[in-house]
């Protein structure tokens, strides 16, 4: 079944303009197949009667587009058609039938999976392996990453204790160099002496 929306391609008003953009808008949005029958073109009188006689009147001596139909039953005009794509019922509105969604999908999945555990029956085992194969890679992640930091902590005590060394080491060889300074004195005020 194919839903018809009868329009007017030369129309004055611009509310029916924009009203006519916007059925169309949101039919595209949704996906929903359809099909523009424009009421002004040349031979479509009997078009025009049918939308006329069919549809609904609210504020003037006729019905104005856009005015939905499926195939030949009437679904409502412009202000039905929003108020039903506001309350998130269109596919009801346009009498079709509505696509399957995944969050219906993922539903009927879990109750599946609900039925097999409350059975016992555990005959799909894929998913549990999965979900421990990937515990085991977590783990293994976790431990390369704290042997990592073990690692830098290592090396950073390492190199502390080489500074400390090193620093021990000139400290000694400054001491030395400042001994060595006094019996270079000592010697010098002994060559004095002598002289």
């Amino acid at each position: 079944m194919v839903v018809k929306v009868y329009i007017s391609g030369i129309s004055g008003n611009k509310e029916v303009k924009k009203r006519q953009q916007r059925v169309l808008m949101i039919l595209e949005s949704k996906n929903i197949e359809y099909t523009t029958i424009d009421i002004t073109e040349p031979g479509r009188e009997a078009d025009k009667e049918f939308m006329q006689t069919k549809g609904t009147v609210r504020d003037s001596k006729y019905p104005l587009p856009p005015q939905i139909f499926n195939e030949d039953e009437y679904c409502g005009d412009y202000e039905d058609f929003d108020l039903a794509n506001e309350i998130d019922e269109l596919e009801k509105f346009l009498k079709v039938t509505p696509a399957v969604s995944t969050a219906e999908i993922t539903f009927e999945n879990k109750s599946e999976s609900e039925d097999i555990q409350q059975n016992g029956n555990t005959s799909s085992r894929e998913p549990s392996s999965d979900k421990d194969a990937a515990t085991t890679q977590g783990e293994s992640i976790d431990e390369r990453t704290s042997l990592a930091d073990k690692g830098d902590n290592s090396e950073s005590r390492n190199s502390m204790e080489h500074e400390s060394e090193s620093k021990d080491r000139s400290e000694t060889g400054s001491e030395q160099m400042e001994d060595s300074g006094d019996k270079n004195e000592e010697k010098s005020d002994d060559q004095e002496k002598e002289e």
